[in-house]
């Protein structure tokens, strides 16, 4: 799970979610200085390819509106980032 992210918002009927998602990541990597592991969607949005074309680890959560992906980097990612203590 993330605590922290970036909320982006595109109902564009023209782009396919896979687009979508990859202008967020752009957008994402210029504000923040990194690529995000993580993107969660409502699960109504979620296409079983999009995952592999991406290249980022898609997550379906109700929590997350149509149309709203929330970006960033996983708790788990973290940790494993962290050296031993």
């Amino acid at each position: 799970m993330m605590q922290v992210g970036m909320l982006w918002f595109d109902d564009s009927a023209q782009r396919d979610l896979a687009i979508k998602i990859e202008r967020a990541v752009r957008h994402y990597e210029t504000k923040y200085g990194m690529t995000p592991t993580t993107c969660y969607v409502h699960p109504s949005m979620l296409l079983s390819d999009s995952q592999d074309r991406i290249g980022l680890d898609i997550r379906a959560n109700n929590m997350v509106l149509p149309n709203h992906f929330w970006l960033g980097i996983s708790d788990e990612k973290q940790a494993k980032k962290r050296p031993a203590a």
